[in-house]
């Protein structure tokens, strides 16, 4: 060996894993910061014209069997006029939520998966309304940070048919 042939070799292994700590750090990307919001499993009732209706009941069928809910049925609202008080940093602004007239309301279906599902939901009258549905993972806490759910979303129409939204 070289004088000063082990000496150059340590260095450049050491040149090279300072190189390759520098790409990989480089190469991680910013943080991600994650929530800790919690998704319910279930399938989500919206009902804009619910004339005639004041209960609901929803069963949903996956892989030969069938669970079945009572929905429990609330006012839906919305955010109303926004108002602001100055236009500088300190600024602040303001809404307040109003009724929609319509109602809305959840099945909590825990082991729903996300594959077709059968659901039939009776209102007052306990005609059945069919539909089928693929529920979807949920992204609440932001992209990056894992899927929940999976959940969906039905909205009821003048003839209380079934869409999905």
């Amino acid at each position: 060996m070289q004088p000063g042939g082990r000496r150059r070799r340590l260095v450049g292994m050491r040149y090279a894993l300072g190189l390759a700590l520098l790409v990989t750090a480089g190469c991680s990307g910013p943080e991600i910061a994650c929530t800790a919001i919690g998704v319910p499993i279930g399938i989500s009732l919206s009902i804009p014209a619910p004339e005639g209706i004041s209960k609901a009941a929803l069963e949903a069928c996956w892989r030969g069997q069938c669970v079945t809910r009572d929905v429990g049925l609330f006012p839906e609202t919305s955010a109303g006029a926004t108002t602001c008080t100055g236009t500088g940093p300190d600024s602040s602004c303001g809404t307040s939520m109003v009724p929609t007239g319509g109602l809305h309301g959840f099945a909590d279906l825990p082991g729903l998966p996300a594959e077709p599902v059968r659901v039939t939901v009776r209102f007052d009258d306990g005609t059945p309304h069919t539909v089928e549905v693929i529920p979807a993972f949920v992204e609440a806490n932001g992209p990056g940070c894992g899927k929940d759910g999976p959940q969906a979303q039905l909205v009821a129409g003048p003839d209380h048919e079934l869409r999905v939204r």
